[in-house]
């Protein structure tokens, strides 16, 4: 009888392995490990895990318990390195990972320098301290708001990491800076970058146009309706409005605020 039962289970087992799942859950290795919660099986027999491998190697972790940690350390990753886990199950019962934010990439940059170079009319930034790669969102402050006009990618190495991005400074003053949003939405800014340029004010013609309006310069723009809502935006030296209904909009440009009367 005691044979029997032996082989029942025996059978049971296989069952449950040949009809069981996976869990992957990748991201990027931060220094932290990965808890698990594990419930029993449909059957009653055993835990609900059977195996968990780490970016393809089997964990030697304790996983015969209703809870247990995946221990990241022993494998010998780098802060930054990817990291690809993946937790077999049986059928019937499902695992939950408790922490899996704690692979997702964190901002954590640290700027060491931040300027605009004049001849080129770049924004050029260097930073240490990266864990994973995020976007740098580069904004220009004008309008009398912070308006996104770039992204570059992020290297998310530790070491020094230089970027460079062109921009188009408005005349007179400017302010520029970067930002990284990571998984908390929270973001995280770079010191403020302010820049003189001595680029004569752009202005705009005419007042009363009809089918375009002409810049002094190339400019980036914005058009807005007497509601307040986006029309048209670019870059350019002129604006094609022969599609704008007549009526009043606002015009920002350079570093102005304008309107004009569409006839």
């Amino acid at each position: 009888m005691k044979k029997v039962l032996s082989i029942f289970v025996f059978l049971l087992l296989i069952v449950n392995t040949v009809f069981a799942k996976e869990i992957p859950v990748k991201g990027i290795y931060q220094g932290e490990n990965l808890f698990v919660m594990n419930p029993f099986a449909s059957t009653g027999v055993g835990f609900c895990v059977y195996e968990v491998t780490v970016n393809g190697e089997i964990t030697t972790d304790e996983i015969n318990s209703s809870a247990f940690e995946i221990d990241l350390s022993v494998f010998n990753l780098k802060i930054g390195a990817k990291v690809s886990i993946v937790i077999k199950h049986k059928d019937g019962c499902r695992p939950k990972v408790l922490n899996a934010e704690v692979l997702k990439p964190k901002s954590t940059f640290k700027v060491i320098d931040i300027v605009v170079d004049r001849k080129t009319n770049k924004l050029k930034w260097t930073t240490s301290g990266e864990k994973g790669t995020l976007p740098f969102i580069v904004e220009q402050y004008k309008w009398k708001k912070w308006i996104r006009v770039a992204t570059v990618k992020g290297k998310g190495t530790n070491g020094a990491n230089k970027y460079s991005v062109a921009v188009l400074p408005t005349s007179g003053n400017n302010k520029f800076r970067i930002k990284q949003i990571d998984y908390s939405r929270k973001p995280r800014y770079s010191p403020e970058v302010t820049y003189r340029s001595l680029d004569p004010t752009i202005t705009f013609s005419p007042i009363k146009p009809k089918n375009e309006i002409k810049f002094s310069a190339t400019t980036n723009y914005e058009i807005y309706d007497f509601y307040g809502r986006l029309i048209k935006k670019g870059k350019g030296i002129n604006i094609n409005i022969s599609k704008l209904k007549k009526g009043d909009y606002f015009l920002n440009f350079d570093n102005e605020m304008g309107r004009f009367t569409k006839k």
